[in-house]
């Protein structure tokens, strides 16, 4: 397989330093004495990769050319950056030309930044692994460690395709102590079946598309006529509307009612209105990004008021069995510390036709 491995030479210099972030502050960072951390990172991936049935596509320097060089693996450079300060640019040019050259998987090492630009380039028709790197890494396409990634691509032939969010953080506002949070797209991420909790699951997990229809046939047969459905975003969650025979909104919020959805892709305001219309709603909701919140970082539209106003118990959470073996623990974090004491301590999800598993809750 060709695979397209880059580095982001700057990722994660923020951290240690206390800048929170590195987007935009890679001057600052350096002033405040920050030492590389993604090359660091990726020498321990490239120094255990043991497959040499592979060809890696990389893109000059410091991005990843000079490590495998160093790795001995077998190398092709297809991108040159002009400039010797690489940018978010360089990462999108350089994942289309390993596209444009039939790469199968694209491994990057970064924070969510890069996962956001590699994203940007690809979307979902290649599959993204990444190597954490960064100050902070929310999106759900990263391996825990370089240890497990290099683990992946050492056992890419018994991988199976996940649904892998790409989170996009706000850094500036973060740095203000603000947590803003945008769900920016579901790409496809490797996963190794001996690291889900069974074989039984293992089996499931090898067709992700499979899980998710069984779960949205179970959701449909048990919705009621009389209750509207607001349904969270991502691609289990989409499975619902398109058992309905209806197309939803995959990155939002839509709002469904005896079958038919009736609004679409709605923010706050526009699910507070709706609710005065309806006496009787349920959310169905599903685990976003690696650490797996099931509320507040990337569907803010499910604000404090408007959770208030459903009620914690009617709240349903979905997800499949190959994404909750890489969530152990789902997260809440709804904006108010009042509203979140209001959920129970763990959570029944349902990751199966009349199958559930219930999830311990940080709160």
């Amino acid at each position: 397989m060709l695979i397209g491995f880059l580095v982001n030479p700057v990722a994660g210099m923020g951290g240690a330093v206390g800048l929170k972030g590195t987007d935009g502050a890679v001057e600052e960072a350096r002033l405040r004495g920050a030492a590389p951390v993604a090359p660091i990172r990726a020498r321990r991936l490239l120094s255990l990769i043991t497959s040499g049935v592979h060809t890696f596509l990389t893109a000059g320097g410091p991005m990843g050319e000079a490590l495998l060089a160093e790795a001995g693996l077998s190398t092709e450079t297809v991108y040159v950056p002009e400039e010797t300060e690489t940018t978010g640019a360089d990462t999108r040019r350089a994942c289309r030309v390993f596209a444009d050259r039939g790469c199968g998987l694209i491994i990057f090492c970064g924070g969510d930044g890069t996962a956001r630009d590699v994203f940007a380039a690809v979307g979902d028709t290649i599959p993204i692994l990444g190597v954490p790197s960064g100050v902070k890494m929310y999106s759900g396409v990263f391996a825990a460690t370089p240890e497990t990634a290099a683990e992946c691509v050492n056992r890419l032939s018994e991988a199976v395709m996940t649904d892998g969010e790409v989170m996009d953080i706000d850094e500036a506002a973060y740095r203000d102590g603000r947590l803003a949070v945008t769900l920016t797209g579901i790409a496809r991420s490797p996963a190794l079946t001996g690291y889900l909790p069974s074989s039984k699951w293992a089996t499931d997990a090898r067709h992700e598309g499979r899980s998710q229809a069984e779960i949205a046939r179970f959701i449909t047969d048990i919705m009621r006529r009389d209750t509207l459905y607001l349904i969270g975003a991502g691609s289990t969650t989409a499975a619902v509307t398109e058992a309905l025979g209806e197309a939803g909104t995959l990155l939002g919020i839509d709002a469904v009612f005896d079958g038919d959805v009736i609004a679409r892709d709605l923010n706050e305001a526009g699910i507070l209105r709706i609710l005065d219309q309806y006496p009787r709603v349920q959310a169905i909701v599903s685990p976003i990004g690696a650490q797996g919140f099931v509320l507040g970082r990337g569907t803010q539209q499910f604000s404090p008021a408007v959770i208030d106003r459903i009620g914690p118990e009617n709240v349903i959470v979905i997800a499949t069995e190959a994404k909750l073996s890489r969530t152990p623990s789902l997260y809440l974090d709804t904006g108010d510390r009042d509203l979140n004491r209001r959920f129970p301590d763990s959570l029944q999800v349902v990751c199966g036709y009349a199958m559930a598993r219930r999830m311990h809750l940080i709160r």
